[in-house]
């Protein structure tokens, strides 16, 4: 049964963050715009946040009508250090949410203001455990960006229209709300941008529904895991989802993650405290992977799931040292300079812990090219770390119609063989898009983890067979398609043309008759 309640509160903030869009439509680029409406939401919700936690605290202690938000900036001082400890951050009770928001239509420097206050949260961390994960937070919110206006009047204004709007979404107590509001708004935000603008917006943007069926695929049989682990984490979606989908307590020692872009590195981290991940459950670098991989002292991972980069270049052989990298040595060979793909899929297996699983969304070529990557493929199978390939529907990322791939590994297979599964009817189209539904995710996942034949859908491939194809991992070479061409009778058709002709030659018959009495 859907819950109304839940579904009323999504649609009203939903409106909300739209209202938002219009006020501001034009003066600031869809994807730049993004970044202001979730700096402030982050603002409102660490605001609120620490409030909540302070506040508490004091309630139970007896002290029932404190408000942190109304004390003197002076004695809220003495809890600086301890709150730093506890919570990762601190912010003075001036510079809550809340009272600058009060203040802001008057304040004439509001924009200083603003930066000054996020200089003052992010400085807070400094020393502390939370340092790295607080650290250039807000340096994609330009509070002098001409983007906003090209006055500081004009771009005040902007800003104060920003901070009502955000300050009157029915975000609720971050406590008892009914819906992940803060996380839902900020997933809502990135498919409304991620939907227009392409290829920017969509590369780093994994749809809820793909999100939601590589977590399945990497948990089968699983109601909590050690860390989960994103070698390409791009706003984190990936990452969330094992929480969404196993539960808070069910990830026991966090979350981990590397992105290579700085803007997406910032989203990545705000992502994680809107999802109210504290700051010492996950662990984000901003690196390149392949080159410069961040977290040798976390591996391995009992989850990875990723939609990494399709084929983008990397240095490859040219970097002598890299064959001899623990990572990729194995294989004996490099990924191609063109094509960083198996990279990619190698650096995850590497990390992948004994009793793991690997899900990650391939491009279709990396499955039938030959060269480096036919070398890997037949070093994959050969050790027998290949569980399953999945072929996905057409069209169901933004910014590509291309169908992709799911590489599923593991290291402790209980079989020799390679599950292929052709989904790529599973799906329905909404929109410019094509989507998973709930009922398409459970077929593949049952089928997934059933491992059995299914005319023209899924099949179990021996290990003979799949070195036979010369370790072509395509989907399409294992799982016959289904003909769904018209059948057609031949005596049937035979029959019906004859008729035909019978007719046609009465017609002409009658045609010669009536020629010839007008002839006379």
């Amino acid at each position: 049964m859907i819950d109304t309640k839940k579904e009323q509160e999504r649609d009203e903030l939903h409106r909300a963050i739209w209202a938002i869009a219009d006020e501001l439509r034009g003066a600031v680029d869809g994807w730049d715009f993004k970044n202001y409406v979730l700096g402030t939401m982050f603002y409102r919700y660490i605001s609120e946040n620490l409030c909540n936690y302070i506040n508490s605290g004091e309630i139970e202690a007896g002290n029932t009508d404190f408000d942190f938000a109304k004390m003197p900036d002076e004695d809220a001082e003495e809890a600086r250090e301890g709150l730093v400890e506890e919570k990762g951050f601190f912010i003075l009770p001036s510079e809550l949410f809340c009272n600058v928001r009060v203040n802001a239509a008057n304040d004439e420097n509001l924009n200083e203001t603003l930066e000054l206050v996020f200089r003052h949260i992010e400085e807070s961390a400094k020393g502390s455990e939370a340092e790295n994960d607080f650290a250039g937070l807000f340096d994609d919110y330009d509070v002098n960006s001409n983007k906003l206006g090209s006055t500081v009047a004009k771009r005040n204004e902007k800003l104060v229209k920003l901070l009502n709007g955000v300050g009157e979404m029915n975000l609720g107590d971050v406590k008892d709300h009914s819906i992940d509001a803060f996380g839902d708004a900020y997933e809502y935000l990135m498919t409304m941008y991620a939907s227009n603008a392409g290829k920017s917006g969509g590369e780093f943007f994994t749809p809820a529904d793909v999100s939601e069926l590589l977590t399945r695929l990497g948990t089968v049989g699983k109601t909590e895991i050690n860390k989960v682990y994103d070698p390409a984490c791009g706003s984190g979606s990936l990452l969330l989802k094992a929480e969404k989908i196993l539960g808070k307590d069910a990830i026991r020692n966090g979350f981990y993650g590397q992105e290579i872009n700085i803007t997406t590195y910032n989203l990545c981290r705000i992502n994680m405290f809107l999802h109210d991940v504290g700051f010492d459950k996950f662990d984000i670098a901003c690196e390149d992977t392949l080159l410069s991989p961040q977290h040798w002292d976390d591996e391995p991972f009992e989850l990875i799931v990723s939609n990494p980069p399709y084929s983008i270049k990397w240095v490859g052989d040219e970097n002598p040292l890299l064959i001899n990298d623990p990572r990729f040595a194995p294989a004996g060979v490099l990924a191609p300079k063109s094509k960083a793909d198996m990279a990619f899929i190698m650096h995850s297996l590497s990390w992948l812990a004994s009793n793991g699983t690997a899900a990650i969304v391939c491009f279709p070529g990396i499955m039938y090219r030959g060269g480096a990557e036919q070398k890997i493929r037949k070093y994959l199978v050969d050790n027998n770390y290949i569980d399953c390939i999945i072929q996905l529907p057409s069209n169901l990322f933004f910014g590509t119609s291309i169908a992709t791939c799911i590489m599923v590994m593991k290291k402790n297979k209980a079989d020799n063989k390679t599950l292929f599964i052709d989904a790529t009817s599973e799906c329905v189209k909404v929109t410019n898009n094509n989507k998973l539904t709930p009922e398409n995710i459970e077929r593949i996942v049952d089928v997934f983890a059933k491992r059995e034949e299914v005319e023209h859908f899924a099949h179990l491939a021996s290990y003979e067979e799949v070195s036979g194809n010369d370790y072509n991992l395509s989907v399409s070479t294992y799982v016959e398609a289904e003909d769904i061409r018209e059948k057609i009778d031949i005596v049937k058709l035979n029959a019906e043309i004859k008729e035909i002709v019978a007719r046609e030659q009465v017609l002409r018959d009658e045609i010669d008759k009536i020629i010839a009495e007008i002839e006379v």
